[in-house]
C-alpha cells in the first residue's frame, strides 16, 4: 500500500516517504531515548520500540498538520493518510503492540487535542481492519474513549468527544457487551448523563440492531427519566437529535455510513437521535425472523415510546432555541411511525395536535410541520380513526393561512410544505367533507381575493385528489362553495374558479357543473369578450387581467361548450321623461342603456360643434333631486327589468354634471363600485339588504357633497311625496321609507324635518303592518342625526291625539284612515325602541330611561294590553336593551326602569294560559327577560324566581299535535327561549352553587306525574348541564356530594315509563358521568362507555323487566366512580324522592340503593351513620311493600358490614317504636343467625353500662361506645325476643339475655329508675312516655318472656307464685328478688349454670356498683351450690368477695359476706382451704366502725363457717371472735345480738380440750350478759341467748347446773329458779364469783333496755339472796340503794316494780347485817 501511494504521490510525498521510512529506523536504532513516559502501562521492551515508532510517526502528523494550516491549503493532507496507512499496515503484523501504544500515546499528558483525534481516527482503521482484538487491550480503550467522550464539551472538546464516541462504536462491531456495559454504566435513571453517552448509544443502535435490541427497553426508559433534567438546549439536541445523520442521508441500520460530518462544529441538526431509535426498532420489526431471541412487540415499543413522544411536544416543542424545536420536530416522523398504528395511543396522539399546529407561529421551516401533520391525518384517513372534530378548525386555519398568505422570506421549503398542505386537505376532505367545506364556506364570505383564490385552488386540488376518488357528498359541498363565489368579478377568483369547473369536468362529473357552471362560463365568456372589445387605453392593466381571464375561459370552454349575447339602445331624450313618469319598470333598464350610449356617443359624433356638444352634455332634466329619488327608489330592486340597476347607475353616472355637478367627481368613483357589484351578482345571488346598504351608502356620500345647503331638505321632500307612488308591500317603497330616513337624518333645519315627519305620522296607515313598520323605521334611522328632534315630534304628536286616547279609535286628518287605539300605542312603542337601536350610543344613555322606556311603560300600562300590544312592548323592550348592551362602555350606567319592565313582563307571563299556546307573546317574554341583563343585576333569589316562573309557563304546556306546524313552532322557539334565558341567569353565577339552584328548580317538574313535563325538565337539564360545561368545565370542580345529588335525582328516570324522557335522562347521566371524570382522577374508560351505550340500548325497549335490569346495570358501572361522600348523597336524593310519584320511579330508586351499598357498603364505614338515617327517614314514606322491603333489605346489609354504627342509629330512635323501625326489627327477627348476632349487640350495649369504659380504637369502637337510651334497647330486645324462632342456638344466649337483663334491671333501681325521655322523643312528641314504657316494666316483661320461650312452664309458674317479679320491681326488695330468680334457675335450669356462673363472675369485675351488687347477690345463690366448685371458678370467686367484703358499699359488704359464709354451704370442703381469707373477712366486719347489716352479715357468715372447721383450724382467731361476740352482747341493735349469742355459741361447739380452759374464763366474762338476755325484748335474741348460755353451763363444771331442766323453752319462773340455783352453787364453793356477779350486774340497771333493767333488779335480788355474810358487809350498800331508788323514778313500771322488790331485798340483806354486826354498815 505504501508503494502504491509513493507511486501515485508528487515529488514531495516522496520526501515525506523518506522522512517517515527515517523515523520509523531511528526509533528502531534507540528505543531508549523516549521523550515522555505517561507511565499507565507497563510495557514490554518490544512494546516500548513500538510505542517509540508510532509517536515519531505521530509527531510527523502533527508537523504536517501546521504546515498545512499555514499554507492555507484545502487539499487533503497528505502526511496525514500516510501515517495513518503506516501504522495500519503495522497493526496487521502487531495489533497488540500498535493499539497498546496508540493508547499509551493516549494517555500522555497535556496531549493537543488534533493528536487524540488522529489516534482515534487511526484506531477506529485499525479496528476495522483487525476485527476482533485482545480484550485487555479493548477494555483499557474503551475506558480512555469513554472518559474521553464524556469530558466537558468545548468547541476543541466536542470533537474530541465526537472521535471517542466514533471509536467506542467501531469497537462494538467485535466487542459489543464491553462498549455497551460501559455505556450503560455511565447511563442512570433520574440522572442526567453525558450528552455523547447518549449520542454513542445511538450509534451503537444504528450500526448493531439485533444486538442492541435487548437494551433497548431500558436504555428509552433511562432516558425518559433525564427528560426532566434535561435544561440545556445542547442536551435537549441530543436527546431528540446529534445521533443518527446516518439514516436522513440515506443509511440505514446495518448499511455503510455516509461520510462524517466536518469535526469540530455542533452536531448537525439534521441529525436525529429518537429518529435514530426509532428507525432502528422498525428495521428490527421488518426483520424480526433474523433475531434470534426477539425481545418486544411492536406495541410494546410503542408504548415505552409514547411518554417521550409525549414530553417532547408538550416540553421540548416549547423551548425557545430554535434548533432544539427543529430538532424535535423531526425526531416526531420516526417515532409516528411506530406510535400511530397503536390503536390505543392513536387517539392520544391527536390531543397534541394543536401544540405542533402553534409551532407555525414560532418561526421554524413549516414543511417539517406539515409532514408530521400529514403522516397524522393520512394515518387517520388509513386507520377509519378521524382526528377529533374539536380541533377541526385550528387545523383548517393554520393550514389555509400558510395557502393564502404569502410564506416568509426565511421558509426554505415553501413549494414542498404547500403540496404537503394539499395532501393534508385531501385526507381532511376524506374524513370530514362537510367541515371542512363548512371551513371554506367561511373563508369564502371574507371577499378577500388572496384568500379565495386559496380555498379555490384547495378545492381544485381535492376535487383533482388521486384515487379513490372523492364521494360524490364532497363534490357537492364544494360546488355549494364555488357558488358562493359566482359574484366575485376579481379576475384571480374567476379564473380559479372557471379552473374548477374545468377540473369538475375533466374528473368526470360533467352532470355537476350543467345550469350554474355553463352559465357562469357563458357569463365570463362574455363579459371578458365585451370588455376586450371595449378596451381603453387607460386600463392596461385591466385588459391584461381580462387577456388571462379570456385564455382559462376559452380553455374551459375547449372542455364544456358555451354560447353568449348581447343587447340595444333607443333615444334618450323623451326615454328620461318615460323613466321619471311610467309605472310599467320592466321597460327601464334597454331605455337607461340606450340613453347612456346615446349621451356618451353625443361627443363622438359631432367634435366640430365643440358647443352644442357641451350643450348636449348639459341636458335640461327634471328637478335633479326628483331624479335622484326616482332612480334610487328604483334601483332598489336592480334586477327587475333585465337587471335595470347597472343601467340606472350608468345613466346617473353619465347625468352626473347635469344633476349635481358638486356630486359628479364622487359619483364617477362610486358608480362603478355599485354596478361593479351588480355585476358580480344576479337576482339568485345577490342579497337585498347589502344592496340597499349600499345604496344608502351611495346617497349618505352624495348628500355629504351638499352639506351646507338644502339640498339634502329637498331630497327629503320629494322622497316623502313618491311613498304614494309605491304598493305596500314592496322592496321599492321599503327602500324608500329607508332612504328617507337617512335623508331626514342629515337636515340641517329642525323645524322642517319636525314638519316632514309629523306629516308622516299623519298620513300613515297604522292599519298596514309594512307601512306602519316603514315608519318606525323611517324614525329610527332619522334618530341618529336628529334624535332630539324625533323625540320632540313623538312627544307633539302625543299631545295632539291626547283628547281621544281614551276612546276606542283616534280621528285621523284624513277620514278614510281610522286608526284604532292599540294599534297606534304599538306603534309608538316600537318607533321608541327603534329611536334607541339607532340613535348614538352617549345619547341613549341619556334618553334611555327618560323618556325612552318611561314612554314604552306608559303606552303599554294605559292599553288594553292585547297580544299585538304584548308583542309590540315585548319587542320594544328587546331593543331598547339590545341598544343598551352594545354600548361598549357600560360601566357606571344603570337602567333604573329595569325592575319595572321585568315585573310587567313577569305579569305577561303569568297571564298566559298555562296548558296551551296560542301565540308567541310567551316566547317573547322569556327572551326579554334574558335581554335584561343590564345593571342592576338580579339578585340570586330574583333569578330563581324570574327562572321558576319562566320554567313553569314553558312546561306545564301540553305537546302540540304534529299536524299543527305553526303551534310546534312556537313550541319549539318557546323551549329554546327558556334555554336562552337559563344560559344567560347562568352567566351571572358559574359555579356548582348556581347550577345546583337551576337543577334544584328543575326537580319538582322532573318528578312531575305528567310525561312530557319530566321529559321537557330533562331535556332542560341536559341543556343546563351542557351551559354549565361548556362555561366552566373542568376549572371550577363540582362541590363535595353535588355530584351524588345530580345522578340521585336523574338516576330513578332511567326507569320512566316514558321512552323519551328515558333516553334524555341517560343523556344527562352521561353527561354528568363525563363532567365528573374530567375533574377528577377517574377509572372512567371505554370499556364502561360501552357498557353504558348497551344499556342505553335496553332502556329503548317496552319491557319494564328489561328497563329494570338496565337500570340496574347502569347502576353498577357507574357506582365505582363515587366517592363515599358522593355515595351519601346520593342514597340520600333517591331516598328523598320516594313517594314524590309512581310505583316505578319508586322501586328504581331502591333499586339503585340496593346496587350502591350491595357493591361499596364495605368502604362506607364513616357514612353509615347518614346513610341510615336517610333510610329510616324515608322508610315510612314507602307505601308499596315491595318498597319497604327493599329498604329494609338495604338497612340489613348495613348492619351486616356495619353492626355497631347501624345498631346505634337504630336505638337513637324515638320511643314509642314506630311501624316503620318495628318492620325492621322484624325483618331482623326473620334471619335467625343475623338476629343472634344482633341480639349480641344489643346486650353489648346494655352491659356496656357495668362494663370498664374503654378508649375506643376504631371507628366501629366509636359507634359501639356511643351513648343509647337502655329503654329503646330493651324495646327492640323484647321485640326480638318474642318474634325469633328459637332454636338452640337462640337458647344459648338465654344466660347472656337473663343476666342482661337483671343487670339492667339493677341499674334502673333507685332514684334513677325514673323513666327517662329521650330527645328524639321531645323532637317527635310532646308530652312523655306511656306508663307501659319504662326501664323496669319493659325489662321484666321481656324476662318473663324469656322464661316462657323456654317452655319451662314448671318454672314461670314457680317465679309467680314466688312474687319473684313483684320482689324484682321494688329496690327494696330486689336483692331478695334477684336471690330467688337465681335459685330457681339453678334449680331447673343445670344446662345454663356454668354460663350463668361466668357471667355473675365478670359481673362482679364490674366498676359500676350496681352491677357488682345485683352479680354478688346472685352469687350467694350460686355460693350454696357445687356448681362453682364444680366449674373450677370457685378460687376466682372467692376473690372477688374477698374484694367485695372491703368495698365502701353496705350491701355489697353483705353480699359478699353472705356468699362466703354460704361456702359452707355449697363446697363445705374448701372451708378449711380457705379458712384464713374467711376468717380474716369475717373478723374484719366485726371491727369499728361498727355497721350493723355488715357485722351481723359477718357474724353469721362466721357461724357457718365455724360449722366446718375444727377447734385447730381456728387458731387465734378464737379468742378474737369470742371477745367481739361478747363486745355485742350489750349492743342496741337486736340483731347483732342475735347474731353475736349464736355465734356465741357456734364457738361453744367448736371448743375441745385445747381451747377449754381459755373458754372458761370467756364464759364467765360473758354469763351475766346471757342471764339477763334470756330476758331480752327481742324474743329471737332472748331464745338464741338461752340457747348458748345452757350451751355454755358445762363450761363451770358444776354437774348441778349441767343436769338443770333449763332450756331454750325455759319460763321466766322457771329461769328465776336456774339462776337461784346458779347463784346457789358459788355460794358453796367460790362466794367471791358472786360478789363479782352482782358487781356485774348492777351495771346493766342503767341498760337502756327496760326488760334488762328488770332482769338486772332481779338478779342482783336473787345474788343478794344467796351471798355469804361475810361478803354481804363487802357491799356498798348505800350506793346499791341509791341505784335502785333512781330506778323508782324510770318510766317503765315493769322496772319501778323490779326495783322496789330488789330494794326489799336489800332492806332484808341489811337488816340481818345489822343483826350480825352491831356496827351497822347499813
Amino acid at each position: 500500500m505504501l508503494r502504491e501511494l509513493l507511486e501515485r504521490s508528487n515529488e514531495d510525498g516522496r520526501e515525506l516517504v523518506e522522512e517517515m521510512t527515517e523515523a520509523v529506523v531511528g526509533s528502531n536504532e534507540d528505543p531508549a531515548e523516549e521523550t515522555e513516559d505517561p507511565e499507565p502501562l507497563e510495557p514490554d521492551d518490544d512494546d516500548g520500540g513500538t510505542f517509540q515508532q508510532v509517536t515519531n510517526l505521530l509527531n510527523i502528523m502533527d508537523s504536517g498538520s501546521a504546515k498545512t494550516d499555514a499554507a492555507g491549503g484545502t487539499g487533503p493532507d497528505m502526511r496525514k493518510m500516510l501515517v495513518s496507512v503506516i501504522i495500519t499496515e503495522k497493526a496487521t503484523t502487531e495489533p497488540s503492540a500498535v493499539i497498546n501504544a496508540l493508547i499509551r500515546c493516549l494517555q500522555v499528558p497535556e496531549i493537543s487535542t488534533q493528536r487524540k483525534v488522529n489516534i482515534y481516527n487511526i484506531l477506529q482503521e485499525i479496528i476495522q481492519q483487525e476485527g476482533e482484538l485482545e480484550d485487555q487491550g479493548v477494555q483499557r480503550l474503551v475506558a480512555i474513549a469513554s472518559k474521553e467522550m464524556r469530558e466537558s464539551l468545548e468547541v476543541e472538546g466536542y470533537v474530541k468527544a465526537e472521535v471517542a464516541s466514533d471509536t467506542l462504536v467501531a469497537l462494538s462491531r467485535n466487542h459489543f457487551n464491553l462498549v455497551m456495559y460501559e455505556l450503560q454504566h455511565h447511563l442512570k435513571p433520574l440522572n442526567l448523563t453525558d450528552e455523547f453517552v447518549i449520542v454513542t448509544l445511538a450509534k451503537l443502535a444504528n450500526g448493531n440492531v439485533f444486538e442492541f435490541m435487548p437494551y433497548m427497553g431500558i436504555t428509552l426508559a433511562t432516558i425518559f427519566t433525564m427528560l426532566r433534567l434535561t435544561n440545556e438546549a445542547k442536551m435537549c439536541q441530543v436527546m431528540c437529535s446529534e445521533v443518527c445523520q446516518c439514516l436522513l442521508e440515506g443509511g440505514g441500520p446495518g448499511r455503510p455510513r455516509p461520510a462524517a460530518a466536518p469535526r469540530g462544529s455542533p452536531p448537525p441538526p439534521c441529525s436525529v437521535a429518537m429518529e435514530t431509535f426509532c428507525e432502528t426498532v422498525q428495521f428490527y420489526l421488518r426483520h424480526l425472523e433474523d433475531s434470534v431471541y426477539p425481545v418486544m412487540t411492536e406495541d410494546q415499543f410503542a408504548m415505552k415510546l409514547f411518554p417521550m413522544y409525549r414530553y417532547f411536544v408538550t416540553v421540548w416543542l416549547r423551548n425557545h432555541n430554535p434548533e432544539v424545536k427543529l430538532g424535535v420536530i423531526k425526531s416526531l416522523k420516526p417515532m409516528l411511525t411506530l406510535l400511530l398504528p397503536n390503536d390505543d395511543l392513536r387517539n392520544q396522539l391527536y390531543d397534541y395536535i394543536p401544540l405542533l399546529l402553534a409551532e407555525y407561529r414560532g418561526g421554524l421551516e413549516a414543511l417539517f410541520i406539515t409532514q408530521v401533520l400529514r403522516q397524522i391525518l393520512e394515518t387517520s384517513v388509513t386507520t377509519n380513526t378521524p382526528v377529533p372534530q374539536m380541533q377541526l378548525h385550528t387545523i383548517f386555519t393554520e393550514l389555509h393561512v400558510q395557502v393564502c398568505s404569502k410564506a416568509p422570506a426565511q421558509q426554505q421549503y415553501s413549494s414542498q410544505n404547500l403540496a404537503e398542505i394539499v395532501h393534508c386537505f385531501i385526507a381532511l376532505a376524506r374524513s370530514y367533507p362537510k367541515e371542512l367545506m363548512k371551513f371554506f364556506l367561511g373563508q369564502m364570505e371574507m371577499s378577500q381575493e388572496a384568500i379565495r383564490v386559496g380555498t379555490l385552488t384547495l378545492i381544485r386540488a381535492i376535487v383533482n385528489a388521486a384515487e379513490p376518488r372523492m364521494n360524490v357528498r364532497t363534490i357537492y359541498l364544494a360546488i355549494r362553495v364555488v357558488k358562493t363565489t359566482l359574484s366575485d368579478t376579481r379576475f384571480k377568483v374567476r379564473m380559479a374558479i372557471l379552473r374548477i369547473i374545468g377540473q369538475l369536468a375533466l374528473s368526470g362529473y360533467q352532470d355537476r357543473i350543467k345550469g350554474w357552471g355553463l352559465k357562469y362560463v357563458s357569463v365570463q365568456l362574455t363579459l371578458s369578450t365585451y370588455k376586450l372589445t371595449n378596451r381603453r387605453e387607460s386600463f392596461y392593466q385591466r385588459d391584461l387581467e381580462e387577456k388571462m381571464v379570456h385564455k382559462v375561459t376559452m380553455d374551459t370552454v375547449r372542455i364544456i361548450t358555451s354560447s353568449v349575447s348581447g343587447m340595444t339602445n333607443e333615444f334618450w331624450l323623451r326615454l328620461l321623461c318615460y323613466i321619471m313618469e311610467t309605472d310599467h319598470t320592466e321597460a327601464l333598464t334597454p331605455i337607461c342603456i340606450s340613453l347612456t350610449n346615446l349621451v356618451e356617443r353625443q361627443p363622438r359624433t359631432k367634435d366640430v360643434e365643440a358647443s352644442v356638444a357641451s350643450k348636449s352634455r348639459h341636458v335640461d332634466l327634471p328637478a335633479p333631486q326628483k331624479l335622484l329619488a326616482r332612480l334610487l327608489v328604483l334601483m332598489s330592486s336592480p334586477y327587475k327589468g333585465e337587471g335595470r340597476g347597472i343601467a340606472m347607475l350608468n345613466l346617473l353616472r353619465t347625468l352626473s354634471q347635469s344633476i349635481a355637478p358638486a356630486m359628479a367627481d364622487m359619483w364617477e368613483l362610486e358608480i362603478p363600485l355599485l354596478v361593479k357589484y351588480l355585476e358580480e351578482h344576479t337576482e339568485f345571488t345577490w342579497n337585498q339588504k347589502t344592496w340597499e346598504d349600499k345604496l344608502i351608502q351611495f346617497l349618505r356620500n352624495s348628500l355629504k357633497k351638499t352639506r351646507g345647503s338644502n339640498w339634502s331638505l329637498r331630497l327629503s321632500k320629494e322622497l316623502n311625496n313618491q311613498i304614494e307612488s309605491f304598493d305596500s308591500p314592496s322592496l321599492e317603497k321599503g327602500f324608500l321609507y329607508r332612504a328617507l330616513g337617512f335623508t331626514l337624518a342629515t337636515g340641517l333645519e329642525a323645524d322642517k324635518v319636525e314638519t316632514l315627519l309629523l306629516e308622516l305620522l299623519y298620513k300613515t296607515d297604522y292599519g298596514n303592518d309594512f307601512d306602519r313598520e316603514g315608519v318606525i323605521l323611517c324614525f329610527g334611522l332619522c334618530a341618529r342625526g336628529q334624535v332630539k328632534t324625533v323625540l320632540n315630534v313623538l312627544h307633539d304628536f302625543e299631545e295632539r291625539i291626547q283628547e281621544s286616547e281614551q276612546s276606542w279609535q283616534i280621528g285621523a286628518w284624513r277620514k278614510d284612515h281610522p286608526w284604532r287605539r292599540e294599534t297606534v300605542k304599538g306603534a309608538l312603542m316600537v318607533m321608541y325602541s327603534c329611536v334607541a337601536s339607532y340613535c348614538h350610543p352617549q345619547m341613549l344613555l341619556t334618553h334611555a330611561d327618560t323618556p325612552i322606556t318611561a314612554k314604552i311603560i306608559h303606552h303599554f300600562s294605559s292599553s288594553c294590553q292585547d297580544i299585538c300590544l304584548k308583542m309590540a312592548f315585548l319587542k320594544s323592550v328587546v331593543q331598547v336593551t339590545d341598544a343598551i348592551r352594545n354600548i361598549k362602555d357600560l360601566e357606571d350606567f344603570e337602567f333604573a326602569q329595569k325592575m319595572s319592565l321585568t315585573g310587567i313582563i313577569i305579569a305577561t307571563i303569568k297571564a298566559e294560559p298555562t296548558d296551551s299556546l296560542v301565540s308567541p307573546v310567551r316566547t317573547m317574554a322569556i327572551e326579554a327577560l334574558s335581554h335584561l341583563s343590564l345593571k342592576p343585576f338580579y339578585s340570586t333569589e330574583e333569578n330563581n324566581e324570574l327562572m321558576d316562573i319562566s320554567i313553569h309557563s314553558v312546561i306545564s304546556l301540553q305537546p302540540p299535535l304534529e299536524d299543527n306546524e305553526s303551534i310546534q313552532t312556537l313550541y319549539a322557539n318557546a323551549l329554546q327561549a327558556l334555554e336562552h334565558l337559563m344560559e344567560g341567569l347562568m352567566q351571572r353565577q358559574l359555579d356548582p352553587k348556581g347550577l345546583q339552584e337551576m337543577v334544584h328548580l328543575l326537580e319538582k317538574w322532573i318528578l312531575s306525574e305528567r310525561e312530557g313535563e319530566r321529559e321537557k325538565a330533562m331535556n332542560l337539564h341536559l341543556r343546563l348541564l351542557q351551559i354549565h360545561v361548556q362555561s366552566v368545565g373542568v376549572c371550577i370542580p363540582l362541590k363535595l356530594g353535588q355530584f351524588g345529588t345530580l345522578v340521585g335525582l336523574i338516576a330513578p328516570r332511567t326507569c320512566d315509563s316514558h321512552t323519551r324522557t328515558r333516553m334524555a335522562s341517560m343523556d344527562v347521566l352521561s353527561r354528568l358521568l363525563d363532567l365528573h371524570a374530567s375533574q377528577t382522577c377517574s377509572l372512567w374508560g371505554p370499556s364502561e362507555e360501552l357498557e353504558l351505550a348497551k344499556c342505553k340500548e335496553d332502556l329503548q325497549g317496552l319491557d319494564m323487566e328489561e328497563i329494570f335490569s338496565a337500570s340496574s346495570r347502569i347502576a353498577k358501572v357507574v357506582c365505582m366512580q363515587f366517592n363515599c361522600d358522593e355515595v351519601v348523597s346520593l342514597i340520600q336524593k333517591l331516598c328523598e324522592n320516594i313517594g314524590a310519584m309512581d310505583l316505578w320511579h319508586d322501586k328504581a330508586s331502591v333499586t339503585w340503593i340496593g346496587t350502591f351499598l350491595q357493591r361499596r357498603t364495605k368502604e362506607l364505614e364513616d357514612k353509615v351513620a347518614e346513610i341510615l338515617g336517610a333510610l329510616l327517614v324515608h322508610l315510612p314514606v314507602a307505601d308499596h311493600p315491595e318498597v319497604r322491603r327493599l329498604l329494609v333489605e338495604g338497612i340489613l346489609l348495613l348492619a351486616h358490614y356495619h353492626q355497631e354504627t347501624v345498631l346505634t342509629s337504630l336505638l337513637r330512635q324515638p320511643l314509642p317504636m314506630e311501624s316503620h323501625l318495628t318492620e325492621v326489627w322484624l325483618a331482623v327477627a326473620e334471619n335467625v343467625p343475623f338476629a343472634r348476632t344482633m341480639l349480641h349487640g344489643l346486650m353489648g350495649r346494655l352491659q356496656a353500662r357495668f362494663t370498664p369504659r374503654a378508649n375506643a380504637t376504631s371507628k366501629a369502637d366509636i359507634w359501639r361506645l356511643a351513648a343509647v337510651d337502655p329503654l329503646m334497647t330493651l324495646c327492640t330486645i323484647h321485640l326480638l325476643i318474642q318474634k325469633m324462632d328459637m332454636d338452640d342456638k337462640v337458647l344459648d344466649l338465654f344466660p347472656d339475655l337473663i343476666y342482661t337483663l337483671l343487670l339492667q334491671l339493677s341499674g334502673s333501681q333507685g332514684p334513677e329508675a325514673v323513666s327517662p325521655v329521650l330527645k328524639t322523643w321531645r323532637l317527635v312528641h310532646m308530652g312523655t312516655l306511656p306508663k307501659e314504657i319504662n326501664l323496669q316494666r319493659i325489662t321484666i316483661k321481656s324476662m318473663k318472656l324469656l322464661f316462657r320461650r323456654l317452655s319451662s312452664e314448671q318454672l314461670v309458674r314457680t317465679l309467680e307464685e314466688q312474687g319473684v317479679w313483684s320482689l324484682l320491681q321494688t329496690s327494696s326488695t330486689f336483692l331478695q328478688g334477684a336471690g330467688l330468680l337465681a335459685r330457681f334457675c339453678m334449680r331447673n335450669m343445670e344446662g345454663y349454670r356454668q354460663r350463668l356462673s361466668e357471667l355473675v363472675l365478670r359481673g362482679m369485675d364490674s366498676d359500676v356498683l350496681s352491677c357488682r351488687i345485683s352479680s354478688t347477690a346472685v352469687c350467694v345463690e350460686f355460693m350454696s351450690d357445687p356448681v362453682l366448685y364444680q366449674e373450677k371458678l370457685l378460687k376466682p370467686t372467692v376473690l372477688m368477695l374477698e374484694k367485695g367484703v372491703d368495698q365502701e358499699d353496705e350491701a355489697l359488704r353483705v353480699l359478699s359476706l353472705r356468699a362466703l359464709g354460704n361456702m359452707a354451704l355449697g363446697a363445705p370442703k374448701k372451708v378449711r382451704q380457705y379458712r384464713k381469707l374467711l376468717l380474716e373477712k369475717c373478723l374484719g366486719s366485726l371491727r369499728e366502725p361498727v355497721v350493723t347489716s355488715v357485722t351481723s352479715e359477718g357474724m353469721e357468715a362466721l357461724a357457718k363457717i365455724l360449722a366446718e372447721l375444727r377447734e385447730g383450724d381456728v387458731g387465734s382467731s378464737f379468742g378474737i371472735i369470742s371477745e367481739r361476740c361478747r363486745a355485742f352482747f350489750d349492743n342496741e341493735s337486736e340483731l347483732l345480738r342475735l347474731k353475736a349469742f349464736v355465734l356465741f355459741g357456734k364457738l361453744a361447739k367448736l371448743v375441745r380440750i385445747s381451747k377449754k380452759h381459755f373458754f372458761k374464763e370467756e364464759v364467765k366474762k360473758a354469763w351475766i350478759p346471757l342471764m339477763l338476755h334470756c330476758q331480752d325484748p327481742c324474743s329471737e335474741a332472748a331464745q338464741a341467748c338461752m340457747t348458748t348460755m345452757f350451751q355454755c353451763v358445762h363450761f363451770w363444771g358444776w354437774k348441778a347446773l349441767e343436769n338443770s331442766p333449763g332450756r331454750s323453752n325455759t319460763s321466766a319462773a322457771e329461769m328465776t329458779v336456774f339462776q337461784m340455783m346458779l347463784c346457789s352453787i358459788p355460794t358453796q364453793k367460790k362466794p367471791a364469783v358472786l360478789y363479782s356477779f352482782l358487781l356485774e350486774t348492777m351495771t346493766y340497771v342503767n341498760s337502756n333496755l327496760p326488760r334488762i333493767r328488770i332482769a338486772a333488779c332481779d338478779l342482783a335480788g336473787i345474788i343478794m339472796q344467796q351471798m355469804p355474810a361475810h361478803h354481804l358487809k363487802k357491799l356498798d350498800f348505800p350506793a346499791l340503794r341509791n341505784s335502785l331508788q333512781e330506778l323508782q323514778l324510770d318510766l317503765d313500771p315493769g322496772v319501778r316494780r323490779a326495783a322496789l322488790e330488789t330494794l326489799k331485798v336489800l332492806d332484808t340483806c341489811c337488816q340481818h347485817q345489822l343483826l350480825a354486826s352491831p356496827e351497822g354498815i347499813c
